[in-house]
């Protein structure tokens, strides 16, 4: 492989109104992406830092400046593994390397990585947290989605998904509760979300405080988020969570996200792909992962106020694979 120059840079997109979770809110994404330049062809990645794991933009920025040299010095892929930790400024430069790949080679991703022509996915559409007759009204006007996701975990959450369920009686709802909710809040959840009919919770303990969640009879899939990262976390996870949450932004790249997914396979766990809010450069690769999974959460691009050129084609509750334009 020729050296490889490299360019990374922030960018910043509006979101279509407030995105609200247990955490807090915000109006925009920051978003990097990294491009990979071998003097003909260009591959790119997005990634999104997420404070919950300590990242920063200045500090993603930073460590993909520190791969320059290794870059110039012949770094591929399979060394950009083990020269980087799991996280977001890998995920940037791995997914950079697929699609610079793709473009050498005339081959695409997905058949780089051993898959079958990608099909559509049906994708979930995120009710962001707020008063149950926000939710409520945001919930009517997202009805005829197959899937709604609902962002809960703070006080009051049995009124919001009740009101949710009312306002789209035919939707399949799954629930979000980014670590909000507490031993002793998760009996009166939990029967509240099985009384809307919900079909799986992610993540609704902080990470290190689910062990509970091993002698807890749930009548509803729970799905760890917070609490995996990496394949090699999931064997913690075992009997304490049916499903996993695999995002590229924690796994550090598509590379490791497809290793996680065998894992997972293995463990006997269920798969979810999810994603940040950003746009359909971060979504195309998870598009891969969302081919083996369960439930697909890759609406990012659906929460801003605008995309990408060569966006994802999202009709209804489908997304549709990337255009080569794109990525991959």
């Amino acid at each position: 492989m020729p050296p490889l120059s490299l360019i990374a840079r922030a960018e910043r997109w509006p979101i279509a109104g407030t995105f609200a979770i247990s955490r807090g809110a915000k109006t925009e994404a920051d978003v990097i992406v990294a491009e990979l330049n071998d003097g003909k062809h260009r591959g790119r990645g997005e990634c999104v830092p997420y404070a919950r794991y300590g990242e920063s933009v200045e500090s993603v920025l930073a460590a993909l400046d520190a791969m320059r040299a290794p870059l110039a010095g012949g770094l591929d892929r399979a060394g950009l593994q083990q020269a980087m930790p799991p996280g977001a400024a890998r995920n940037a430069l791995d997914c950079a390397f697929w699609d610079l790949e793709a473009k050498r080679t005339g081959r695409p991703a997905h058949e780089l990585a051993g898959l079958a022509r990608l099909q559509p996915l049906v994708t979930a559409y995120t009710v962001s947290l707020a008063a149950p007759e926000q939710m409520a009204s945001a919930a009517a006007k997202a009805a005829e989605r197959a899937l709604l996701k609902v962002k809960l975990g703070a006080p009051g959450d049995p009124e919001r998904i009740a009101a949710v369920r009312r306002a789209a009686p035919d939707a399949e709802l799954i629930v979000d509760a980014n670590e909000g909710w507490t031993p002793q809040t998760l009996t009166e959840n939990l029967a509240a979300c099985a009384a809307a009919g919900v079909t799986l919770i992610e993540q609704p303990l902080p990470d290190g405080q689910d062990g509970v969640l091993s002698a807890f009879r749930h009548p509803i899939a729970i799905c760890a988020d917070e609490s995996v990262h990496a394949r090699t976390t999931l064997a913690a996870l075992v009997n304490k969570y049916d499903a996993v949450n695999i995002k590229l932004d924690k796994t550090g790249g598509l590379t490791e996200a497809l290793a996680t997914v065998a894992e997972a396979r293995r463990l006997g766990l269920l798969v979810m792909v999810g994603c940040m809010v950003a746009t359909s450069l971060a979504m195309a690769p998870a598009m891969l992962v969302g081919q083996h999974a369960r439930v697909v959460d890759l609406d990012g691009p659906l929460l801003l106020a605008r995309d990408r050129p060569d966006p994802l084609r999202y009709d209804g509750s489908r997304v549709y694979p990337p255009a080569r334009a794109l990525w991959g």
